[in-house]
């Protein structure tokens, strides 16, 4: 295995010719991928004609959702990965729960990265992006490159130091028969997912941080099931909370003898704030009223009272407001 590194944001490297994972490290055919996989969309009883509105306002169905990839990286390492999450998916939240982490990263990692794969093909047909990515902040351009180098994992060996970059939070909900449902934000690498009875709550790019700002709440409701709305409101509270969070890890990465070493640069630096921005509850309950919809939870009723937002759990364990 080579030691050079692929750097698809050093060249912009969207144009569906090399594999999204290795670039053109490996001399088999390049063949195409979905990035929803068929195991997970039988699992949720989805055709693949399900739609997604993209970034551009573009709508596309799950089914034309595809990467470009290696079809020996495709066979020999991702399907394998996939085999795997799947296994443990069928056991619902005793075999989740038993998972790997990295292994649960990885596959997190490469679905939203795809999702990013997708986004700036499309960005840079539009012209919205050049050739070498003017016109795209340099601060997410450094983050989806350090998340791409890091799922390289996938299918070489890569070595984090002594860290992990994610917060990844999975627990058990009440009722057994949930439906699949995912959401994502791109820009703060933030995923959730839930089905049958469990939930997985993702920051990928936050060296643990997020996990350890809500660390109250995740202690009281250790190896407790948790309702649906309760999922929801703890999903709200992680992607409030990456959107708070205001640093832009740093990494040292060096390949040595095919593998890449990762180290975690101290998160603090020279800054003296704090990692969070202020939580403010006016604008968490905005984020709250979108995970609610389906209840029905109108922003005025969460609101009710400005010092306390509406919460399911008791206590509410909130982080402390400005």
């Amino acid at each position: 295995m080579t030691s050079t590194i692929y750097q698809p944001f050093k060249n912009f490297d969207f144009k569906y010719k090399n594999c999204f994972l290795s670039g053109d490290t490996f001399t088999s055919p390049i063949v195409e991928t979905n990035i929803l996989p068929a195991w997970l969309l039988e699992k949720a009883n989805f055709s693949g004609d399900e739609q997604i509105k993209l970034l551009d306002e573009s709508i596309r169905s799950y089914n034309t959702l595809k990467v470009p990839v290696s079809e020996e990286v495709l066979l020999n390492f991702i399907q394998p990965l996939e085999e795997k999450i799947a296994a443990a998916f069928e056991k619902g939240y005793a075999g989740v729960s038993q998972l790997d982490e990295l292994d649960l990263f990885k596959w997190i990692g490469k679905f939203l990265y795809s999702l990013i794969y997708i986004e700036m093909n499309a960005a840079v047909k539009l012209q919205q992006i050049s050739d070498d990515g003017l016109n795209m902040s340099q601060g997410l351009m450094h983050k989806f490159g350090n998340l791409q180098t890091m799922i390289q994992g996938i299918y070489r060996s890569v070595v984090l130091e002594d860290f992990t970059p994610w917060s990844i939070v999975i627990v058990p909900l009440t009722q057994d028969d949930i439906p699949f449902s995912f959401r994502d934000e791109i820009n703060t690498l933030t995923f959730s997912l839930k089905l049958k009875d469990f939930g997985i709550i993702a920051c990928l790019q936050d060296n643990g941080t997020n996990k350890r700002y809500h660390q109250e709440i995740l202690d009281q409701i250790t190896g407790q099931p948790v309702t649906d709305q309760q999922f929801e409101e703890l999903c709200a509270r992680f992607f409030y909370s990456a959107y708070l969070f205001n640093r832009l890890p740093e990494y040292t990465i060096m390949p040595v003898d095919g593998s890449v070493y990762i180290d975690a640069m101290p998160l603090r630096g020279t800054m003296n704030k704090p990692l969070f921005d202020v939580w403010q509850h006016k604008t968490y309950a905005q984020v709250l009223e979108n995970f609610w919809k389906p209840w029905g939870n109108l922003l005025m009723e969460i609101r009710k009272d400005p010092t306390a937002p509406t919460s399911y759990f008791n206590p509410p364990s909130l982080p402390p407001a400005g």
